[in-house]
């Protein structure tokens, strides 16, 4: 599946690294890690949809154990 001659793996790829990007844009720190946490989300499903690259779905998944932690584990 095609849209604009792109494939919808790619198109996954492509709104992962956005919200990667938009997360990076926040004064919150909060706020950074829950869109990062998308972004991370995105790239996990990028990671299967390329036939399974394991270094981007462990990294993303690595990503998502620590904001995960920070924000809701960590006691401040």
């Amino acid at each position: 599946m095609e849209t604009f001659g792109i494939s919808l793996t790619e198109w996954v790829g492509y709104a992962a690294m956005l919200a990667l990007l938009i997360s990076f844009m926040m004064k919150d720190v909060r706020r950074l890690r829950l869109i990062n946490s998308i972004g991370a989300v995105l790239f996990v499903i990028y990671g299967f949809m390329l036939a399974t690259s394991w270094p981007i779905i462990i990294t993303n998944v690595s990503i998502l154990c620590i904001n995960f932690y920070y924000l809701f584990l960590r006691k401040n």
